[in-house]
């Protein structure tokens, strides 16, 4: 049986891969970002697991704007690196580990979410920045294979909050009712607070931040019962992001350890944090 040992949220912020892929990670501004970021990377080096779920949303590179699904899921054996415009960052192909992705499309559509399957992808900063966060120093390939789920945060109406947290729960099932023994990590990312244009581009809102870091593992249903409204008016537009965090929460059991956490501001106009959680065995 598939267990899932350990949940990663982090911000997935574009500039933080060109800090990584240009040796500016010790630069004066860069610093405090990624020496937050130590004590996370050494525990999860010793802690690899045999497939990592990455929740992210696709910033209008592989997913037209055109038709957008809710959710998705990729189920193809590799992903390209997308080229956001700059050429594509450099870093391995992401693995894909098929027979896992189509497991977790069955049961989650057996659960009543209606998945949309990607069968080929091209993934953006969204899935690469966080492996980078995970995986620094990649070489030529990834640790482990990937299965990337994809959330809508860009075009009204996102998903709610709650259903976010209720899919978490439902990919836990999923996992759980893998037969095969294998080792899950799950990563939830984007945020934290963030607008990067209108009137009111710029916004931070270290209070709320500081209150969703708390509750992400304490009390998560209360993140749930906040509106989309209310996420974009504490958080800003692209501050809704935060509700794949809830994703990944929920995939794990309802006692977790906080291994350790950071947060920053500002990393290119945005609050840009890592929480890192050890699932807690349910049955012992």
């Amino acid at each position: 049986m598939a267990e899932i040992m350990w949940g990663l949220a982090t911000s997935h912020v574009p500039s933080i891969g060109a800090a990584m892929d240009h040796d500016k990670t010790h630069d004066s501004y860069w610093s405090p970002l990624f020496d937050g970021y130590a004590p996370a990377r050494a525990w999860m080096a010793e802690h690899t697991p045999d497939v990592v779920l990455v929740v992210y949303n696709d910033h209008a590179n592989a997913i037209d704007l055109s038709l957008v699904p809710t959710f998705a899921i990729g189920t193809a054996a590799s992903y390209s690196v997308a080229d956001e415009g700059w050429g594509s960052r450099p870093v391995p192909p992401v693995i894909g580990h098929p027979a896992l992705a189509q497991h977790l499309v069955e049961s989650l559509v057996d659960d009543e979410f209606d998945i949309t399957v990607a069968q080929e992808l091209e993934v953006d900063h969204g899935l690469t920045v966080p492996l980078s966060v995970y995986c620094p120093e990649p070489g030529e390939a990834w640790p482990c294979p990937v299965v990337p789920i994809l959330v809508n945060v860009l075009q009204y109406p996102q998903p709610t909050a709650a259903r976010c947290y209720a899919l978490g729960k439902a990919i836990g099932r999923a996992v759980a009712s893998y037969p095969e023994n294998i080792k899950v990590a799950i990563f939830g990312t984007g945020g934290m607070s963030h607008q990067l244009a209108g009137a009111r581009a710029g916004l931070i809102n270290p209070t709320f931040d500081r209150m969703f870091l708390q509750a992400i593992e304490t009390d998560p249903a209360s993140l749930a019962k906040i509106t989309r409204e209310e996420y974009v008016r504490e958080a800003g537009s692209e501050g809704i992001e935060m509700i794949m965090w809830l994703v990944m929460r929920g995939a794990l059991n309802d006692e977790i350890t906080r291994i350790t956490e950071t947060y920053h501001v500002p990393a290119s106009n945005t609050a840009a944090a890592l929480a890192l959680f050890e699932n807690k065995d349910s049955t012992k």
